[in-house]
């Protein structure tokens, strides 16, 4: 009897402590994510550190509108571990060229570590990068982006506390997000979508068929004309102006400025929400690529620069 009552003892506490491992484990997981930091530099650009084949330390853009990783040729030729033995035609957003890249590397940014991927020589990235990488990257992960602490915290579920923040649908689209914002001049109100583009050190840079509807170059004053270069070095002209306000959701911003074509219709398919803008309120995208959770930071009330 004796007996009977030790094992049945001993196994009350194996079960228990099995318990008590897999509730830790499960918190463990619910709690899991992990901050990386970043610079936001002058261009509106988040400046990521990462290293290449446990070698070559690099700084990297995060990109919300690329894939992957790239590296422009400057710093390509002082990358000792990366070999360059392939090339192929691609396209980007402004034009097409021919571009090298280096099969099979790996990559660690903070905690994360990634092997066996490609890396694609580009001409340019934000300035002050030695390339840029992907929010693909983190696919089935929520990606939230802290302005205020200059953090990327990459987190496993969905965070609890979202209050502060308003939800909003998220349209992704080929591996791009776009969101919906309007545009207000006087008494007139121009919905359209935007890439998220945080590349884009710019606030606004409308898509050719939505400045024809609109004719906004009428209804704005033109402030300058700027050549932009794609990251293949395509140039691309467009015209500045300012406009009264855009609104995201229940978010506002006043005299924003934006950018758009005249005479290359067809050219620029999508509007772009650039990191002029997107650094005033922190967000977070759920795993499921469906919504957008956004709020107001610090960075909101400062003024706009011309860009």
């Amino acid at each position: 009897m004796s007996s009977n009552k030790s094992f049945i003892a001993a196994l009350i506490i194996l079960l228990n402590h099995a318990t008590a491992r897999s509730q830790h484990t499960d918190s463990a997981n619910l709690a899991k994510s992990d901050t990386i930091p970043f610079v936001l530099t002058a261009h509106n650009n988040m400046s990521i550190k990462a290293v290449l084949n446990h070698t070559d330390t690099v700084y990297l853009m995060f990109h919300t509108a690329a894939s992957g990783i790239t590296i422009v040729k400057d710093a390509a030729e002082k990358t000792s571990s990366v070999k360059w033995d392939q090339s192929e035609h691609v396209s980007s957003w402004g034009g097409e060229n021919e571009s090298r890249y280096s099969a099979v590397n790996s990559l660690q940014i903070g905690r994360f570590q990634w092997d066996s991927l490609s890396i694609w020589e580009d001409e340019h990235s934000g300035p002050g990068t030695d390339g840029k990488f992907g929010p693909d990257l983190f696919a089935h992960k929520v990606i939230e982006l802290d302005f205020d602490n200059s953090q990327l915290i990459i987190h496993q579920y969905l965070p609890e506390q979202l209050a502060a923040y308003e939800k909003l649908p998220l349209i992704f689209e080929n591996g791009f997000f776009f969101l919906e914002a309007k545009s207000l001049i006087g008494d007139k109100n121009y919905p359209n979508r935007f890439l998220i583009h945080s590349g884009f050190g710019g606030a606004i840079l409308y898509d050719d068929q939505f400045v024809e509807e609109s004719k906004i170059g009428e209804q704005i004053t033109i402030t300058k004309e700027q050549e932009l270069k794609d990251s293949f070095g395509n140039i691309i002209k467009t015209k500045k102006g300012k406009l009264p306000e855009l609104q995201i959701g229940k978010l506002s911003f006043k005299d924003v400025p934006v950018g758009f074509f005249e005479g290359s219709i067809g050219r620029q398919k999508m509007s772009v929400l650039g990191g002029g803008l997107l650094k005033r309120f922190n967000l977070m995208i759920d795993a499921e690529r469906e919504f957008i959770y956004i709020k107001l930071n610090t960075l909101a009330a400062l003024p706009f620069k011309d860009s």
